[in-house]
């Protein structure tokens, strides 16, 4: 097992792999168990201000760490620090500025090799690049939870890895492999510990991100490619939280179109439905349903969020054809749903079964699973139910976040643990 290595305010960390004189912020030794090369970044720097950088020998990856912090050198390992201030029970779906970021780059043809963690904080990219002139970018979303023991836990973060890796072959992107993409998560996790809700107020809400960053003028791939992760502790996505929220069908703007990017998370997707979501939200609605760009009939989804209709014990979803997201927690909950009985059917939903349905609810990573309490469509508003939340909705939230929390048996294998 390789030597842990510590950079601390004391005089001296004996048998732990660094030294520092603190007298002196100059003098700077390496244990000689140390089997690392390490160097100290410079001080006028000033984002950068004493930290050292550790270089591992069985990961491609370099780790930065302030002073009274450590990193494990035999495995990734969390850097412990002092706790946050902020209001856990206030805590909404929006960005807070944590301590680190994960940073990979590659060029054009080439795979990604080496990454490593860096301060969280604006990054700097060409006038010209890919991703800011072309749209040529993409984003995944998942989440890491805290458990009671003090457990850090992962949600099928492999889907996330192989729907990116989707994702960038149809933009013409490389992709971090799977292990890469896990790691990089992992790391990023870990590095902002202390960031992590505690059990159930939260969850550390985790943003890759893979862009053209490469400077390019005219139309083609960009030369340059970074992969990126960062982290924010979230709430509810929806200020309702598990309550109903309203839905409004729109019937002029659509979301997607047949042999178009609308299977894939690619950034542009989502700049294309602020322009009807802000007039969904300034008319008092929570958000919009997509249809279909052909026949305008059949149903798509909501702005970031997969659509499900429940007509007694049948459960039914958009069929995933090119111009539907993929959604992990869509796909986890059908296998949740048939586990507890229901029958469920991946199939084109029009608005007449829409309508007439007994419950309605949506699904994603930052929503888990939000119950619909109203649908209008053409003017007219159907309601669902009277006592708030739907029973088969707030089952099938219950079955799924007992899974992501650790609450349950994980018969599956979805979670990863990281501690």
């Amino acid at each position: 097992m390789e030597t842990a290595a510590v950079f601390s305010n004391a005089a001296t960390v004996a048998g732990r792999g660094l030294l520092r004189d603190t007298s002196n912020g100059a003098l700077i030794s390496r244990h000689p168990h140390l089997p690392v090369s390490f160097s100290f970044l410079p001080p006028n720097n000033k984002q950068l201000r004493n930290q050292v950088r550790f270089t591992l020998l069985n990961t491609p990856t370099t780790y930065a760490t302030t002073n009274a912090r450590s990193v494990e050198l035999d495995s990734i390992s969390s850097v412990p620090s002092e706790t946050v201030d902020i209001n856990w029970d206030n805590l909404g779906f929006g960005l807070v500025h944590t301590d680190y970021m994960y940073t990979m780059k590659c060029s054009l043809g080439e795979s990604f090799t080496k990454g490593e963690l860096v301060p969280f904080g604006n990054i700097e990219i060409n006038p010209s690049a890919g991703v800011l002139n072309y749209g040529q970018g993409l984003f995944e979303g998942l989440k890491a939870y805290r458990k009671e023991d003090g457990n850090i836990l992962l949600f099928r973060p492999e889907e996330n890895a192989k729907r990116m890796i989707s994702g960038s072959e149809r933009m013409c992107m490389p992709s971090p492999s799977v292990d890469q993409f896990i790691q990089a998560v992992k790391a990023a996790v870990l590095a902002n510990e202390r960031w992590i809700p505690p059990p159930g107020k939260g969850s550390l809400y985790i943003r890759p991100l893979l862009m053209g960053s490469g400077s390019v003028l005219g139309l083609a791939p960009a030369p340059e490619y970074t992969f990126l992760v960062y982290v924010s502790p979230v709430g509810n996505y929806f200020k309702e939280g598990l309550s109903p929220i309203n839905l409004v069908v729109e019937t002029e703007m659509h979301r997607a179109t047949p042999g178009g990017t609308g299977g894939v998370k690619t950034i542009g997707n989502y700049a294309a439905v602020l322009k009807a979501q802000g007039e969904a939200k300034a008319k008092g609605y929570s958000d919009v349903l997509y249809l279909d760009s052909t026949h305008k009939k059949y149903l798509e989804e909501v702005s970031s969020c997969n659509i499900f209709v429940v007509k007694g014990n049948t459960i039914s979803t958009p069929d995933i054809k090119g111009t539907i997201l993929p959604g992990i927690t869509r796909k986890s909950i059908i296998d949740v749903a048939r586990d507890q009985g229901f029958e469920v059917f991946e199939k084109p939903v029009t608005v007449d079964e829409l309508l007439d349905a007994d419950e309605v609810f949506c699904t994603g990573t930052a929503v888990v699973v939000s119950p619909v309490g109203s649908i209008t469509y053409l003017g007219k508003r159907v309601t669902y139910g009277s006592a708030g939340v739907g029973l088969v909705s707030q089952q099938l939230y219950s079955g799924l976040t007992r899974l992501q929390m650790g609450l349950a048996d994980d018969k599956k294998g979805w979670i990863v643990e990281l501690k």
